[in-house]
């Protein structure tokens, strides 16, 4: 259907997982308790806000990535873009059934929405008949049951706890005349080898990124606690104080990745992000093909790297 038949905004009983069909409202409380959703529950989830509710596509992926622990824009945006059949005329459907037979006793879901036909679902998708309210639950949500996302709330700037620094308490002249190793949400890591013993190592939260992408406060603690395991400072900083407050360094090095590198390459040199599998000597017609000849020969997941 065109934009203009989605709902931009997503409706607060999906964030708060209390819209009465089990499978939708188990998947969001999964979510917010842990920072992570199984990829059949993602899938599921998606579908349901984009083509039983009618919420633009854009809308979900933005609220599902704030939430996961280590979301990914692109992983995540264009998974909620096949589900929902951009560039396709074919949407992701689920229903009932589908529920039962993957997922655990209390996410099954007779009677709502998604007990429905894949026929009636497509006709649902495409806008040829209204949700149907009369299919939601019936049963009266419970105190328990209405637990939502308030408590686990969406954050620009680091929450109150955090101890992180800003541009005005960077000691500008520890840093001069050293190399400087930054730490970055997408590079939790130490420095490599070749970086100096006495160089600066400082994890950076650029103020530009999480203006625009917010976090939960789940979120912002994980990636904290990570971040804090390999670096002796951390700062909450707009990029251009960043590149000011380390004129003074011999170098400034990091790790190259599509959510930060515009904001680091006018100051730093930028280390390759590291490829998670193999190369593939020759053109793939499909996934399946791919996944095949990159993983041929392994038996661990950690032979891939």
């Amino acid at each position: 259907m065109p934009d203009s038949s989605y709902s931009q905004e997503l409706p607060p009983d999906i964030q708060q997982g209390t819209t009465g069909v089990p499978v939708i409202d188990e998947a969001v409380r999964s979510l917010h308790a842990s920072g992570t959703l199984h990829n059949h529950a993602r899938m599921w989830l998606a579908s349901y806000v984009v083509h039983m509710r009618h919420v633009h596509w854009r809308a979900g992926a933005d609220w599902l990535v704030a939430h996961l622990l280590d979301g990914d824009l692109a992983s995540n945006h264009l998974s909620w873009q096949w589900v929902a059949g951009t560039g396709s005329h074919k949407p992701y459907l689920f229903n009932a059934d589908n529920v039962e037979r993957f997922a655990p006793t209390q996410w099954h879901s007779p009677g709502s929405v998604v007990d429905q036909s894949y026929e009636a679902l497509d006709d649902l998708a495409h806008g040829r008949r209204p949700m149907p309210a009369a299919r939601q639950l019936s049963a009266t949500l419970t105190p328990k049951d209405t637990a939502s996302s308030v408590a686990n709330p969406v954050l620009t700037t680091p929450p109150e706890g955090l101890q992180v620094g800003t541009a005005a308490s960077i000691h500008q002249d520890q840093i001069r005349g050293r190399e400087v190793w930054l730490v970055h949400p997408w590079a939790l890591r130490a420095p490599p080898a070749d970086v100096p013993t006495d160089a600066v190592v400082m994890g950076v939260y650029l103020q530009q990124f999480h203006a625009a992408w917010p976090w939960s406060e789940t979120r912002w603690r994980w990636v904290d606690t990570a971040m804090r395991e390999v670096t002796t400072q951390r700062y909450f900083i707009d990029a251009a104080d960043l590149a000011a407050c380390l004129g003074g360094a011999v170098r400034v090095r990091s790790v190259s990745d599509p959510h930060i590198t515009r904001w680091l390459e006018p100051f730093a040199q930028l280390d390759p992000e590291p490829a998670l599998f193999p190369g593939v000597d020759r053109r793939c017609q499909s996934f399946s093909q791919w996944w095949t000849r990159a993983t041929r020969g392994s038996r661990q997941a950690g032979e891939l790297l």
